[in-house]
């Protein structure tokens, strides 16, 4: 069997992964992204992320991308209201142009990314299979289609279930009790007019404790729900997804609760799908491994707070600019890069169960009305 050698593989063709091989490339160094995935277009990216200033933007940058970035921002859609169950108004925020967030789609965001790099550098359709050191940092990857690669420098960009995270942590990710259930509604305001006006310009929350719908206005008059329960993984598991009768299971636990939000689940044009939230441990690190580091989820998965595309970003940029500041010395790059990476994101996990509690805990909505409100008034 032939196996090739590339000095950076990097596993996993999301925003961390992609930013890095971008942040390199910028730099003149050529890396190898391998990505299960058949084709760019095989699979839907997900929906509306902000982009943070600090973080997000500051690796847009890094990755001479900022204008790329400003032509697919989603103007008007930092509009925020919070409903309780009944569809009462309790905080209504309208997008006034002062905003540091912008909002883009997943999507429109990894094009952007893709379309910057050389043709083959991401090598579609290599799902690894296993993964072994050779010594003196060195490791080969396997896949699916029976090829093999080594690779001086390897990075595990490839999200929760990582296969490279093995190599340097023992830490498994676990469920945190909570499911979202993405739903899509298209031609929002023609079809589902009602729907349209409850969500308004931007994203809506409706809140409870244990439960919520939220759903944001994308480009396209497309409305995405995103509902959410705090429900074992046995109860999710018993619901079969594949059939038509998810759907009303799913909008059976929102019984009593205004007509106007449930349609957002009810009238769904695309089969639900589950989406268990699972975290890793808080503060998740390792010691360092030759070779070999992670970024993003891989490095430090946590329950969804708007924070974690970004911080793959600039995981991916810092990361990126380390190896660029050492090209003779791998192990002084990847030092350098954990040790900020470390204490860095560590606070970040107590922020992200934070906001899943603010969501849908005990107290929800008004915990998170006053997160709202004393952002506004921090500005």
């Amino acid at each position: 069997m032939n196996t090739s050698h590339h000095p950076i593989a990097i596993v996993g063709a999301g925003l961390g992964g992609l930013t890095l091989a971008r942040v390199l490339h910028v730099h003149g160094i050529p890396a190898t992204v391998y990505e299960a995935d058949p084709s760019e277009k095989s699979r839907t990216q997900g929906g509306r992320l902000d982009i943070h200033e600090a973080d997000g933007q500051r690796a847009l940058a890094d990755a001479g991308l900022t204008d790329e970035f400003r032509a697919i921002i989603h103007e008007g859609a930092e509009a925020s209201r919070v409903l309780d169950q009944h569809g009462k108004l309790l905080f209504d925020a309208p997008d006034d142009g002062t905003g540091q967030r912008p909002e883009v789609l997943r999507g429109d965001l990894r094009r952007i990314l893709l379309d910057s790099l050389p043709d083959q550098t991401v090598r579609w359709g290599h799902k690894v299979t296993g993964v072994r050191p050779l010594g003196d940092g060195r490791h080969e990857l396997a896949f699916t289609d029976g090829t093999t690669v080594t690779s001086g420098l390897l990075i595990g960009a490839d999200g929760a279930w990582s296969k490279i995270r093995p190599l340097l942590s023992d830490a498994e990710p676990r469920y945190t009790g909570t499911t979202f259930v993405d739903i899509y509604l298209y031609d929002a305001d023609e079809r589902h007019p009602t729907a349209a006006e409850t969500v308004g310009a931007g994203a809506m929350y409706a809140l409870a404790p244990g439960q919520g719908i939220i759903a944001h206005r994308e480009a396209g008059n497309i409305l995405h729900t995103y509902v959410e329960l705090k429900r074992s993984a046995e109860w999710f598991a018993a619901i079969d997804f594949t059939d038509a009768a998810a759907t009303a299971r799913i909008a059976a636990e929102f019984d009593g609760w205004a007509p106007e939000l449930t349609a957002l689940i009810t009238d769904g044009e695309t089969a639900p799908v589950a989406r268990p939230i699972h975290t890793l441990p808080n503060g998740h690190r390792w010691e360092r491994v030759p070779g070999v580091t992670l970024l993003g989820d891989a490095a430090h998965l946590m329950p969804p707070s708007g924070d974690g595309a970004n911080l793959a970003m600039f995981d991916g940029a810092e990361l990126g600019k380390a190896i660029a500041a050492h090209p003779d010395d791998v192990e002084a790059a990847l030092t350098a890069y954990e040790e900020a990476l470390f204490p860095r994101t560590e606070p970040v996990y107590a922020e992200a169960h934070d906001m899943l509690d603010l969501i849908i805990g005990d107290h929800a909505p008004s915990g998170f009305i006053d997160l709202f409100t004393a952002a506004d008034q921090a500005e």
